[in-house]
């Protein structure tokens, strides 16, 4: 037996393996991306950059389907009141089925805070710019009819917010947080008159700032129960009550 031949053949046995793996290698590392290279990302990242897009999609409709409801309900309730409204009648309003509206609101009272809630927020906003302070030289019936148009404006806008805020039976917590939203807006009218009242002491300012938002929030309610002209003619009428309840005050 030659052990030199056979030891040769298996030496170019291991060669012939060698040779096939690094042609092997040199194919996959051709078919690798080079850094730098523009290339098409694989599909688990494709997939990973979908999975990330979908909850911001999903979020997006969301939303959506939510200020859909609110619209619903605020309709309803401006119509029947929030005492008998049902979250049947909401659903049908927003043209979706029960089912769907439960996906996002437990029942009736969910809603009734989730959109006097931001109903609220929009509220101290409106505050913030009808009741900024102003310059003294300001003449008051200036003052007055820029402050009662705005709030007149967000009211008739959002009519369901005086439904909910002034009905028999306001729903969960916004009681309290009416009551603070109340004490805010006396805040806001009393830094707003001080100007116009410098030598009044300061519980009479107080005092007077309470009959004025009494005396905006009677005419509200006339105001919102009519439209056009009449309601125009209702708005001059809430003007004219307070500027001839504070005129006496002010000279």
């Amino acid at each position: 037996m030659d052990v030199r031949g056979h030891g040769h053949r298996l030496e170019n046995t291991r060669d012939r393996s060698r040779f096939i793996r690094m042609r092997a290698t040199s194919r996959v590392c051709q078919r690798l991306p080079r850094t730098g290279d523009n290339h098409v990302p694989a599909k688990s990242e494709r997939t990973a950059k979908a999975a990330k897009e979908q909850p911001r999609r999903r979020q997006a409709r969301g939303e959506r389907r939510i200020t859909q409801l609110l619209e619903a309900a605020a309709s309803v309730f401006c119509t029947t009141g929030y005492t008998a409204a049902s979250t049947n009648a909401i659903a049908r309003e927003a043209g979706v089925s029960p089912g769907t509206l439960y996906q996002f609101f437990p029942n009736k009272e969910a809603i009734a805070i989730e959109l006097g809630e931001r109903l609220m927020g929009e509220m101290r906003r409106t505050y913030g710019e009808a009741l900024a302070p102003v310059d003294p030289a300001t003449p008051l019936e200036e003052a007055v009819g820029a402050a009662v148009d705005r709030f007149i404006d967000f009211n008739c806008r959002h009519p369901v917010f005086f439904t909910l805020m002034h009905g028999p039976d306001i729903p969960g917590r916004m009681a309290e947080e009416h009551d603070a939203l109340h004490a805010t807006l006396i805040g806001r009218v009393e830094a707003l008159l001080t100007p116009f009242l410098p030598d009044t002491p300061a519980a009479d300012v107080r005092r007077t700032a309470e009959v004025c938002v009494g005396i905006y929030k009677a005419g509200l309610e006339l105001v919102l129960a009519h439209e056009g002209e009449e309601r125009e003619a209702y708005v001059r009428e809430l003007k004219n009550v307070l500027l001839r309840y504070l005129t006496p005050l002010v000279d």
